[in-house]
C-alpha cells in the first residue's frame, strides 16, 4: 500500500468513527414494552494485533465495555447479537463470549453468513442460539502460523487453549462431547486442515445451536424473553 492509499484508508476509518459518546453498536429498538440492544460482531476478531485498515473486524476493546453498558443500562432490557465472523485472535474471542455468558439480562445471537472458529463460542455464549438457513460454521482446532520456537511448550499451550475453548462450548451447548470431537477432526470437509463446516441445520440438529431461524423469529422470541424478565 503506497502512501496515498494509505491516507485514504485511514481517512475511510475516520469517517466512520462515532462521534464522542456515541458507540457504533448502540441501536437500541423500542416496541411492544421492551427495549433491545442490538450488537454485530463482524469481520475478524481482533485482539492485541491490530490488523490492517482494509479489513473488516470486531475489536474486543470495543465491544468488552458496551456489554458492560448493555448490562447496566436501565433502558435494555435483551441484547441480540448479530454474527458474520471468520474467526480470530482466541483469546479475545473468548473474553469475550465469557462476557456474552455473563450477562443477566436476556440474549440471543443470530449467525448470518458464517460463525466460523472462535466464533462458535461468541454464538452458543447466548442464553439462545440460532443460525440462518444459509449460515454455517467451521469447526476446527487451534491453529498456529509461522515460525514456531519451543515445540513441545507450544504443544502444550496449543492443547490447553483447545480444552478451554471445548470445555466453553459444551458447557454453553447440547452438543454431546464425543459428536463435537468429530466434527473437530472431520477430514471429508476441509482441503488442507482438519475439522468440519456444519450447514444451520447441522449445527442444530447436532446440539451446537438451538436451531434455524430468520431475524424476525429471533427478535419475537428476544421480546418474550424480555418480557418475561421483566415480569
Amino acid at each position: 500500500m503506497n502512501h496515498d492509499e494509505r491516507e485514504e484508508a485511514l481517512g475511510e476509518e475516520r469517517a466512520s468513527c462515532p462521534a464522542e459518546g456515541e458507540t457504533p453498536w448502540n441501536r437500541v429498538i423500542t416496541g411492544e414494552g421492551v427495549r433491545i440492544q442490538t450488537i454485530p460482531i463482524i469481520g475478524q476478531i481482533e485482539g492485541h494485533a491490530v490488523l490492517p485498515p482494509p479489513a473488516k473486524t470486531t475489536k474486543y476493546e470495543h465491544l468488552l465495555p458496551e456489554l458492560v453498558l448493555a448490562e447496566e443500562s436501565e433502558e435494555v432490557d435483551g441484547v441480540l447479537f448479530l454474527i458474520n465472523t471468520v474467526g480470530g485472535d482466541v483469546e479475545a474471542g473468548l473474553a469475550m463470549a465469557e462476557m456474552i455468558a455473563g450477562m443477566t439480562k436476556p440474549t440471543c445471537s443470530l449467525v448470518l453468513g458464517g460463525g466460523h472458529s472462535i466464533g462458535i463460542p461468541l454464538a452458543v455464549a447466548a442464553d439462545r442460539a440460532y443460525m440462518a438457513e444459509s449460515a454455517t460454521m467451521t469447526v476446527h482446532p487451534v491453529r498456529i502460523n509461522g515460525l514456531v520456537l519451543g515445540v513441545p511448550q507450544s504443544f502444550e499451550y496449543l492443547t490447553r487453549m483447545q480444552e478451554r475453548i471445548e470445555a466453553f462450548i459444551l458447557a454453553h451447548s447440547r452438543i454431546a462431547p464425543e459428536v463435537f470431537r468429530r466434527f473437530l477432526t472431520g477430514h471429508s470437509d476441509m482441503a488442507t486442515d482438519i475439522g468440519s463446516i456444519l450447514s444451520g441445520r447441522e449445527a442444530a440438529a447436532s446440539g451446537l445451536v438451538d436451531g434455524v431461524a430468520s431475524f424476525g423469529q429471533v427478535m419475537a422470541h428476544l421480546k418474550k424473553m424480555a418480557k418475561q424478565k421483566k415480569g
